[in-house]
């Protein structure tokens, strides 16, 4: 929106906005091509993808054996900037498809407070990072161009329309501890209404003694309006009020 709009202004091919957050500095690296008719370094820009530097991404349990209703599944529970607890969705026996989201959401639901039950879930050097955020069912990708396809389900039975960005970094975390991540092309993540994330490790580290990846996550958004607040001098309340 920033540079769309013309709200700042960044030069080069690859240009890199850093914003200042409640967690500290995000840098965002946007790819974009200028207005027609106009130069590199105009205001104004056609945005294409924004990318970020997730925070370093981790396995905390492996294969852990979870009970739901008649199966035993195992869960692997991961931080990509949240706790996931992240299944294979023909384990559970529910399709990522439209129609089996009502499943999905009850199941999603019952499967993190079950990890929760069953492993202290805290994050290693943040004690007040705890408790499974949500839980990301993956399966085989519909997209040619995807690796796979995912639900994830969050919060009060939220669906992410997206891939979600911090449990892609969390899936990225499992599939590189199993060795399945390639290190030569990106990790692409498609959503319930396949939209695409893609993912790459830009380096190793730990997070106490546990082996993590930094990744990066990038995606596409679009504007899809914006809001014009008034100001009437003779509303008693103009300036806002507090119950």
């Amino acid at each position: 929106i920033a540079l769309e709009r013309g709200l700042i202004g960044v030069a080069g091919e690859s240009r890199t906005v850093v914003l200042e957050s409640p967690a500290g500095l995000v840098r965002a690296r946007v790819t974009g091509t200028p207005p027609e008719g106009r130069s590199p370094e105009a205001t104004g820009l056609r945005i294409r993808g924004v990318a970020f530097e997730n925070v370093p991404s981790f396995v905390l349990r492996a294969g852990l054996p979870v009970s739901i209703g008649n199966r035993v599944i195992p869960v692997d529970v991961a931080f990509g900037g949240a706790f996931y607890a992240i299944v294979d969705s023909e384990a559970v026996g529910i399709p990522l498809r439209h129609e089996a989201l009502g499943r999905l959401r009850q199941a999603g639901i019952e499967i993190a407070r079950a990890v929760e039950a069953a492993l202290r879930v805290v994050h290693p050097t943040e004690p007040g990072i705890s408790g499974v955020y949500g839980t990301v069912f993956t399966g085989m990708a519909e997209r040619v161009e995807a690796d796979l396809r995912n639900v994830t389900v969050f919060a009060g039975k939220q669906i992410d329309r997206s891939p979600c960005g911090t449990g892609t970094a969390a899936v990225m975390a499992v599939l590189d501890a199993m060795g399945l991540l390639a290190s030569d092309h990106p990790f692409v993540h498609e959503s319930i209404v396949g939209t695409l994330f893609r993912g790459v490790v830009r380096r190793r580290t730990l997070v106490g003694d546990l082996e993590a990846i930094v990744p990066e996550i990038e995606g596409s958004a679009w504007i899809t309006g914006e809001h014009l607040f008034l100001i009437d001098d003779d509303d008693p309340f103009k300036e806002g009020f507090v119950l």
